[in-house]
């Protein structure tokens, strides 16, 4: 288990791990649904070779503050102060999930700050339906009212996430988890058609696809990043 670290960043202290040698390309990893920056643990391990990836705990989750405020455009700032706040100014980025939803708000505002992007079972900016659960018993690992603000914000995205698909620049793998998967692949089909330089992959393991096939997943992320044009995919 990777040490945790801290960094403090305008209004909200976040936890993060990292693994790799700081000579190699920087990766950041965004966790989704209930899960930490420990979430790419088994990642990290594969890509070890060729990348520095730092996963942060985001705001509400694991060592990270509990702020009260939760939105995915708040997340996509804090992963901005953090690239700050770690001196890394053009990173590749990885999101699961909600974590996707926040990776592709900042390759559309900040397209300078991404080299390349993966997205794993992004939730299409398309109202979805989700069901919001009920809050499981006992002390949780992470604020009830994230996980309650950002399925409200998936079952109602703003129309401008759709729109600014087409401002990504960064080359973008799409993975999808296929039919087993709770979100609407053929949205996903449509997401990596809208964004310009994107391609779509499947890994029939159902949206928790980084967790449930990690190596399939970490290969299929290396194999991207290795052939990008350029010193080591940078």
């Amino acid at each position: 288990m990777a040490e945790i670290a801290y960094a403090k960043l305008p209004g909200l202290r976040m936890a993060f791990r990292s693994w790799g040698g700081a000579d190699r390309r920087p990766l950041v990893a965004l966790h989704g649904g209930t899960g930490s920056g420990e979430t790419w643990a088994a990642m990290a391990a594969v890509l070890g070779d060729v990348t520095r990836t730092y996963a942060p705990d985001l705001r509400g989750y694991g060592a990270t503050e509990r702020p009260g405020a939760y939105s995915l455009e708040l997340v996509r700032d804090d992963v901005r102060a953090l690239l700050d706040a770690l001196a890394l100014p053009r990173v590749a980025l990885v999101g699961h999930s909600s974590g996707a939803v926040a990776a592709y708000l900042l390759a559309q505002a900040y397209p300078d700050r991404v080299s390349a992007l993966v997205l794993a079972e992004p939730p299409p900016p398309v109202p979805l339906g989700l069901r919001r659960p009920p809050r499981p018993e006992g002390p949780l690992p992470y604020d009830w009212a994230a996980r309650e603000a950002v399925i409200a914000e998936l079952n109602a995205p703003p129309s401008g996430w759709w729109e600014r698909l087409t401002e990504i620049t960064a080359p973008t793998l799409v993975v999808a988890g296929g039919p087993t998967s709770h979100l609407p692949q053929h949205e996903l089909t449509r997401m990596a058609d809208r964004i310009p330089a994107a391609r779509l992959i499947t890994i029939d393991a159902g949206h928790a696809l980084p967790t449930t096939r990690p190596a399939e997943f970490a290969t299929a992320v290396r194999g991207f990043l290795t052939a990008l044009p350029g010193p080591e995919g940078r």
